[in-house]
């Protein structure tokens, strides 16, 4: 099991059982009136079920002893009704408790996801995707079979047995009190079983994350497996975290099979023991044959709430470790955050402004030198500005920054000479827009996707936003714009999905528009085309652009580079061209790395073409 699940979030001290679920209950809340009024029925259905043994005494103690058959009506009719109103009992319990739990369910959920939401991107680095899912799936729904069925049996059975044993004594202390010594090994069994099942519990439902995690990888990363041939790879490892799983599960069975064998064991040596003594007792006339047998007939009542206890307390200890995950995530802190006091732009115009900044990677298990060191810079409102600089100098991170996807560690961001830490996010989010190199696409419509960060759209907006991005590609899909791409919009190539999400970008309309290098997956012609559109927009905003090509350079006013973390140079194309050799470098290389590019992509459009011809042959 990775470490990485295991330790994210992780609180290092457990807190007890009762108050680990009792933590539930605001959730669970609106539905505890359902609730109590389940445990009631189950309450009154077993006390219907030990009233009927006190019948049978009567019965047998009455009319049959003393040979008066004629009699023996009135009591089988008491039992009869007894047994219904016990059947329209467990009904009733069944009725009450069923929409509770799962109310309680989605009512978490919803929470679980909200905070999802609200959680900072750090969060997010550090979770595997399958350890989150894992919570908002089975642990939720282990905590609602608990809460409809798990804590209504544990609570009306203990009570039950309770009343049962009170009933017990009262027949025969004697046989009473046997019954109540032979107990005492569950309840030490079942104390030991708590420190062993919660542990394997816990490691069991980690790992299940761990599988969930490898499973949506492989399915996310098909492609790269199969492109590669790593299929068989890939099926080791995760048959190999299926086997460390499955190890888990045996254990947790052997450690329910260990309270079984007692739960089993136990009642029937007490039950051999009690009737001997019984047997003498009556045989001595210190009790009745009825009386022996109201005792066998209560003790039979009370052996399923007996055995019900095993496996309701593996349920109340999974219950337990899924309540730890799930406040795991609930309790995680939200690092950025709205200011308690937020300041609003009047008159938004576009002024992005970079003072000192410096930021660097954290997380639970190291701190990272500084990526961004002292970075100083201007964008004047309108102005287009291309950050350039080698593979690795931070360049996506400044960007990220600029929404607080990451807040920085030092020195402050402004726009329009507003700190956008005292913004809430959602207005600095409505003032900027951003177009990332990596284009997630969204399991939607075309139409959602655009406009998801303006829903408000007109037809008009989308249509100029997909015009911009040369995204008409749209119209020939089978339902237009109204087409639902697949997830995350693998049915389309690279360069559509780069399309879709810069229209995305540009039909939000921002006063600040980033981008995050847009145009490296299309070719020559469509980024020549994308960029003519494109300066219809950048003429009136404000935009930072993370250039990887030569051509993407041409369409700033400045151009900024970036070197060690900081901004070394600011100006002109050309200027920059003439007075910095770093500068020369980068582009020289980016240069080189686009003829790369040009030279691949012509080579896979000739090889279609000799595919296509082949194919005309046959």
């Amino acid at each position: 099991m990775s470490s990485r699940s295991t330790d994210a979030g992780r609180s290092p001290e457990r807190p007890g059982t009762f108050r680990a679920i009792a933590r539930i209950y605001p959730y669970a809340r609106p539905a505890m009136r359902r609730i109590y009024l389940g445990m009631v029925s189950a309450l009154l259905a077993g006390i219907v079920a030990l009233l009927i043994p006190q019948v049978l005494q009567a019965l047998i103690d009455g009319p049959l002893r003393n040979g008066h058959p004629d009699q023996i009506w009135i009591p089988v009719l008491i039992v009869l009704a007894l047994g219904i109103s016990e059947a329209i009992l467990i009904a009733l319990r069944r009725w009450f408790v069923l929409q509770p739990g799962t109310r309680v369910e989605a009512s978490m959920r919803n929470a679980l996801y909200a905070k999802l939401q609200d959680l900072p991107v750090s969060f997010h680095d550090r979770w595997p995707s399958g350890q989150l899912l894992s919570r908002a799936v089975s642990d939720l729904n282990l905590i609602r079979r608990w809460i409809s069925f798990g804590i209504v049996l544990l609570v009306v059975n203990i009570l039950t047995i309770l009343v049962g044993f009170v009933l017990l004594v009262r027949i025969s202390w004697v046989l009473g009190a046997i019954f109540v010594v032979c107990s005492i090994p569950l309840w030490i069994y079942g104390y030991v079983f708590e420190s062993k099942y919660s542990v394997v519990a816990r490691r069991s439902q980690d790992q299940a994350g761990d599988l969930a995690t490898a499973v949506e990888e492989s399915v996310h990363g098909i492609r790269v497996l199969k492109a590669f041939g790593r299929g068989r790879y890939s099926l080791d490892r995760f048959s190999k975290q299926a086997e460390e799983l499955r190890g888990t599960e045996i254990e947790k069975a052997q450690a329910i099979a260990g309270i079984w064998f007692w739960l089993l064991l136990v009642p029937d040596v007490t039950f051999a023991i009690c009737l001997l003594a019984g047997v003498w007792l009556a045989a001595s006339g210190q009790i009745t044959q009825g009386q022996l047998v109201e005792f066998f007939a209560t003790a039979t009542v009370l052996r399923f709430p007996v055995e019900s206890i095993g496996f309701l307390l593996s349920m109340t200890f999974d219950t337990r470790t899924a309540a730890d995950r799930f406040f795991e995530v609930i309790d995680s802190e939200i690092t950025i955050k709205d200011p308690e006091h937020p300041k609003t732009i009047a008159h938004p115009k576009g002024r992005l402004v970079f003072q000192d900044v410096h930021f660097r990677y954290q997380d639970s298990a190291a701190q990272y030198p500084d990526l961004i060191d002292g970075l100083d810079l201007t964008l004047e409102p309108g102005e287009t500005m291309a950050l350039v600089g080698l593979t690795g100098s931070g360049k996506s991170t400044v960007t990220a920054l600029t929404t607080r996807l990451y807040d920085v560690t030092g020195g402050r961001i402004t726009l329009d000479g507003v700190d956008i830490r005292d913004l809430t996010r959602h207005d600095l989010r409505k003032h900027m827009a951003m177009a990332f190199e990596d284009a997630t696409l969204f399991s939607a419509s075309v139409r959602d996707n655009v406009l998801l960060g303006r829903p408000e759209g007109t037809e008009a907006d989308l249509a100029e936003a997909l015009d911009i991005a040369q995204s008409g590609f749209v119209y020939d899909l089978p339902d237009g714009v109204d087409t639902k791409v697949g997830e995350e919009g693998l049915s389309l190539s690279g360069g559509q999905r780069q399309r879709l999400a810069l229209a995305r970008a540009v039909a939000a309309k921002p006063e600040v528009l980033v981008l995050d290098d847009p145009l490296s997956a299309l070719d020559v012609d469509t980024e020549a085309l994308v960029e003519a559109a494109l300066r219809r927009v950048l003429a009136s905003t404000t935009a930072l652009i993370v250039a990887h090509r030569p051509s993407t350079v041409m369409l700033a006013d400045r151009v900024a580079l970036l070197e060690s973390g900081r901004i070394t140079a600011v100006g002109k194309h050309s200027d920059l061209l003439a007075s910095s050799d770093h500068y020369r470098f980068v582009i020289s290389s980016l240069e080189d790395e686009e003829k790369r590019e040009n030279i691949e992509r012509e080579r896979l459009k000739n090889d279609r073409t000799d595919t296509d011809r082949e194919g005309a042959t046959r």
